[in-house]
């Protein structure tokens, strides 16, 4: 059963040219148009999966919609004599209506309905400004040549994409996925390695305040401790000379004006009654010596 023609509009039809030197990454674009009124998956196949890096290698294209696809060739050495045998294929299908599948599922579930169309890649790298002038006229030939052969070289192009097998595009698509899921696990564990490291010199700089704000506390403390000790020390009386210190050396002041306290008035009283009784004494010894 032959399968429908392409759904999708592609440009360039047929090939895909990449223009040398080859020493870089050299890229070339495809453009992906939906004219349909339907919703359409595509996915983009390549025999040659590790030479080339596709972005994006599948998508949905809603109606009236384009998408540029950039087709990246890694650095090889270009060697002319080399026969290229490096070919892209463009699947798609209609979205189906009826349910919500995996992309990756519908391809599996849906093979009658998956269509494609194949391009061939073409290397054209620039003369080399060293080599003779033999070799530039000898190419210069050839390029007259090349349009006499232009028909032939066309139709042996078409039988060959006419004979590429869906299968080899099966047996060699998923390495280009793979290839990139690869370098996505290598590219997040770099980052969870930076992770770790951020976090692991963000805990030591929590150490180093924790251990800052300990050493501004302890100093804290001993200038408290030592201004309470000035000012405890500032607090203690000094001991001075008291007012009415007398120096036992020096004679005593006189006392004027000084009111005399009880114990003066009872001596005076004292020395009064001795003296009485001194005198009655007195009186009765000398009236017994009269008689």
């Amino acid at each position: 059963m032959a399968k429908p023609a392409q759904l999708l509009t592609i440009e360039p039809a047929n090939e895909l040219k990449f223009q040398g030197p080859f020493r870089t990454a050299v890229a070339s674009y495809m453009r992906l148009t939906n004219p349909t009124d339907h919703d359409i998956y595509f996915k983009i196949k390549t025999t040659a999966p590790k030479k080339y890096c596709v972005r994006p290698n599948c998508g949905l294209l809603e109606p009236r919609e384009s998408q540029e696809i950039a087709i990246v060739l890694q650095p090889f050495i270009f060697d002319s004599n080399e026969k290229n045998k490096h070919k892209f294929m463009v699947q798609s299908m209609v979205k189906p209506d009826d349910e919500d599948i995996n992309l990756e599922d519908l391809w599996k579930k849906y093979p009658e309905k998956l269509m494609d169309s194949k391009l061939r890649c073409v290397f054209e790298c620039p003369l080399d400004s060293n080599q003779p002038a033999q070799a530039t006229d000898g190419s210069n030939a050839a390029a007259a040549a090349a349009p006499n052969s232009k028909q032939p070289n066309a139709a042996a192009g078409n039988d060959g994409n006419a004979q590429f097998s869906n299968a080899q595009f099966n047996a060699m698509s998923n390495d280009d996925e793979l290839q990139s899921e690869a370098a996505l696990l290598k590219e997040i564990k770099k980052l969870q390695d930076n992770e770790s490291v951020l976090r692991q010199e963000n805990l030591q700089l929590r150490e180093q305040i924790v251990q800052l704000h300990m050493e501004a506390e302890g100093r804290a403390k001993e200038q408290s401790s030592s201004a309470g000790a000035t000012a405890a020390a500032k607090s203690v009386p000094v001991q001075s000379v008291p007012v009415h210190y007398q120096n036992p050396y020096s004679p005593p002041p006189p006392q004027l004006g000084r009111i005399p306290s009880m114990d003066s008035w009872y001596a005076l009283a004292f020395a009064i009654f001795i003296c009485f009784v001194g005198v009655l004494i007195g009186k009765s010894m000398v009236s017994e010596s009269s008689k």
